[in-house]
């Protein structure tokens, strides 16, 4: 699969607080990844939570509040740069990562098992069903 292809900026990353984008994974299953800012630079998650596979970023923008991921269905939340939860349905678990490569302000897709289809998500109309307590 192709390797290190640009996806976009640490600048857009940071002023739209995350970034979507589709690949294809090596038994040829569309996933969807999201990039997020952190303290660090920039981190790329699975665009899932993982209770129940709900989708963080619904084509709106992933929830993200003091440095962390919120689930919309259950509230849980995930730090942006270690991925981890460690409070309600998703406690004790970690996002899945996807290795990427920032240079000169640019971000690359640098993990060999996944090929970059498009930015945003895979099309669908499916938001999600919140039974969280948090608002926005």
């Amino acid at each position: 699969m192709p390797r290190d292809t640009r996806l976009t900026t640490v600048e857009t990353v940071h002023e739209a607080g995350s970034w979507l984008f589709t690949v294809r994974d090596r038994f040829d299953a569309e996933e969807e990844v999201l990039l997020v800012p952190c303290e660090d630079g920039i981190e790329a998650w699975m665009n899932k939570c993982t209770h129940e596979a709900q989708r963080f970023d619904t084509g709106r923008g992933a929830p993200i509040r003091d440095g962390e991921i919120i689930c919309p269905k259950h509230g849980s939340l995930f730090d942006t740069c270690s991925g981890h939860c460690d409070n309600g349905k998703a406690a004790d678990t970690t996002l899945p990562s996807v290795e990427v490569a920032v240079d000169d302000g640019e971000i690359y897709l640098a993990d060999a098992e996944y090929e970059f289809l498009h930015e945003g998500g895979i099309e669908d109309d499916e938001g999600p069903s919140s039974t969280s307590h948090l608002s926005f």
